[in-house]
């Protein structure tokens, strides 16, 4: 498979509340919690877990389903620690995940449910790019479109 890109856009609605739109056409709210925001939505680290939980889910889903084994996901549960570091800034310090899942459990299918098993953690380009640490170049552009900042140039 190629590289591929998409975007998503954020427009800011009100104090810490910001739109979010992607380029397939959905959208929600995101907000900080307060006393910053006003918890309206997810802030950013409840859908960084979200996005952990859920590439998880639909890759174990997906192995199996290609195994041809018969199972629902029923729910998945993502506890995301927020910690401080050394510098006392908060940061996503990690994140335990439970799936559980309705699995058709036949001596036929142990040897493909093993194997999903073991492969799908791989699979999740979400899980797998945190682990990893993902690079984030920023900039910062004013209304007159001048750049104010870019962490590429130092």
């Amino acid at each position: 498979m190629e590289n591929h890109h998409f975007e998503v856009t954020m427009e800011q609605v009100d104090d810490y509340q910001f739109l979010i739109k992607f380029d397939q056409g959905s959208e929600f709210l995101m907000d900080e919690p307060s006393p910053l925001g006003t918890d309206k939505g997810p802030n950013a680290a409840r859908v960084l877990s979200a996005a952990i939980g859920n590439c998880l889910s639909a890759s174990l889903l997906f192995c199996l389903q290609k195994a041809r084994v018969d199972t629902k996901v029923t729910k998945t549960v993502v506890k995301t620690e927020v910690i401080r570091n050394e510098k006392n800034r908060m940061r996503v310090g990690g994140s335990r995940v439970t799936i559980n899942v309705e699995i058709d459990q036949q001596e036929n299918s142990k040897n493909r449910i093993n194997k999903c098993i073991e492969l799908f953690e791989d699979f999740c380009i979400v899980t797998q790019s945190v682990r990893k640490g993902i690079e984030v170049g920023v900039e910062v552009i004013d209304q007159n479109g001048s750049k104010l900042y870019d962490s590429e140039q130092g």
